[in-house]
């Protein structure tokens, strides 16, 4: 893994283990282990610990080195709201029918316990700070947005000048909302002054407070949400004459159905030239350079406060990301792997492993894992109850061992609307395996993909178009285990095509 200084706000980002001083705190580290858990919106795997060759993130990195980093952990949809929903309750999008930003899991499923309230249910401290939950993103900072008041003992929403400052916000697409186009901002004034530095301070204060008695703390960083705002020292850190856009091969789009394109992104780079592509480019590595800063200084604070041998680190995005991938796909909402595939690190305190496991408690895990995953995970870890009908499992024996035989796979589906291009609502939905990826949209009616990564781990080659044999093989192989955790059909149950 690469080494790099940390030259931004954070000078020490040592996740380290203090030694345990006083038995009662030993004890708890058996019993009730805190939860650190760490969202970060539309994170895409550019960070160092997931080889990416310009990301500077020293403090993700870290935290990876002490952890596990999967490296093959995928969404089950990725846009904001389907996906949180579906973390926090463990269960996939066809079970809480939610598909686009506007449907509450709570109109399907009333009863559901969440991640963060079964942990209250055991007696913890349950709180947030930011966004773990949807909110109408950072131009609605201020306000509880779209949260779950059961799932929490406390909220806090801290609004910083980048809400004041959106009038500085240079929009690459004017047209549209800075909120969904390419925008960005270099802007003045310290980290802390941003909402999520005062995410990161009010996490902080937090961990202070209730540093003796278990807490569940989710932490919701804004950035790299647009407009990719950050202090100007990181956007420094990126010059855009080092910058490339990816590269796709002349024809790369033949091969790929229509629907696979998303609907907020039909035109390539949205006619944008190379100059100002880059410049996003710029911002958005900028934005999460300014992100692991912040996360640096969690960590920092848990080693301050001598609880880092008692608390369970999770860190994760909601999906993935594209940055021009497949000659100029930008943003989410789409079923390759830049979309589907996030970043994923669990660091848990040696003593909660066994004996014989310790020695590989961290790591670099490339088994297929889900984000329905995360909350047996911890429920499993901290040994409290877990709902009954939850639809992942528990990665503890990865944790123990990320070498461990792993017979997983993933399935990531996405709604598109109807639009010019597409008669009616369609379905997308995709199965992962540690070597394929197959997708279906509209149960095939829309088109078909089959992707062999070992091969082809960019995606550039659809060998659903005109398949030989061995590529039907494998085809009526993954159909029925992709259909057996999505259905693929267009839900009967509300959705806002507007909001997809």
């Amino acid at each position: 893994m690469k080494s790099i200084p940390c030259i931004i706000a954070v000078v020490a980002c040592s996740v380290g283990i203090n030694p345990v001083t006083a038995s009662a705190r030993e004890n708890d580290a058996f019993t009730k282990p805190n939860v650190l858990f760490i969202a970060v919106d539309d994170l895409a795997c550019t960070l160092g610990c997931y080889d990416d060759p310009l990301a500077k993130t020293p403090c993700i990195d870290r935290l990876a080195d002490r952890g596990v980093c999967f490296q093959r952990a995928y969404n089950q949809l990725p846009l904001c709201n389907p996906t949180r929903a579906s973390i926090m309750t463990g269960l996939r999008p066809d079970t809480i029918k939610v598909y686009d930003l506007d449907r509450y899991f709570r109109d399907e499923r009333p009863d559901v316990i969440t991640l963060s309230q079964a942990f209250k249910q055991a007696g913890y401290f349950a709180a947030r700070t930011g966004k773990i939950y949807h909110y109408n993103v950072p131009a609605s900072i201020g306000t509880d947005g779209f949260d779950d008041p059961p799932s929490w003992d406390r909220t806090v929403n801290p609004k910083g000048r980048d809400k004041t400052d959106e009038s500085l916000v240079f929009n690459a697409e004017p047209e549209r909302k800075i909120s969904a186009s390419l925008s960005w901002l270099a802007a003045d004034g310290t980290d802390e002054e941003q909402t999520d530095g005062m995410v990161a301070t009010e996490a902080i204060k937090m961990m202070r407070e209730k540093r003796d008695e278990p807490f569940f703390l989710g932490v919701g960083f804004f950035r790299p949400h647009t407009p990719y705002v950050a202090p100007k020292k990181y956007f420094d850190l990126y010059p855009v004459e080092t910058l490339r856009l990816p590269y796709s091969p002349e024809r790369d789009r033949d091969d790929i159905p229509t629907a696979a394109f998303a609907h907020n992104c039909p035109i390539p780079n949205y006619n944008l030239d190379e100059t100002t592509l880059l410049r996003a480019t710029q911002a958005y590595y900028a934005c999460v350079s300014f992100i692991d800063a912040q996360v640096g200084r969690l960590l920092v604070a848990l080693d301050d406060l001598n609880i880092a041998d008692r608390t369970i680190v999770v860190l994760w995005s909601d999906h993935g990301y594209h940055l021009g991938e497949h000659q100029g796909v930008w943003q989410k909402r789409t079923l390759f792997e830049q979309g589907s595939r996030a970043p994923l690190i669990i660091r848990v305190p040696p003593a909660l492993l066994s004996a014989q496991s310790q020695a590989n408690g961290s790591g670099v895990c490339r088994r297929v894992v889900e984000f329905v995953d995360i909350y047996p995970t911890l429920t499993d870890l901290a040994g409290i109850e877990s709902p009954v009908g939850l639809e992942g499992r528990s990665l503890r024996p990865l944790i123990a061992d990320p070498l461990a035989d792993w017979d997983g796979f993933a399935v990531t589906q996405v709604l598109r609307p109807a639009d010019d291009r597409l008669s009616e609502p369609v379905m997308g939905c995709s199965i992962r395996t540690e070597r394929y990826r197959y997708t279906e949209w509209g149960e095939g009616r829309y088109g078909v993909e089959l992707y062999d990564h070992h091969a082809d781990p960019n995606e550039f080659r659809n060998l659903a178009v005109d398949p030989d044999d061995r590529s039907i093989a494998v085809i009526e192989r993954l159909r029925p285990m992709l259909r057996g955790r999505a259905s693929g059909k267009t839900p009967t149950t509300p959705f806002n095509p507007a909001r997809l």
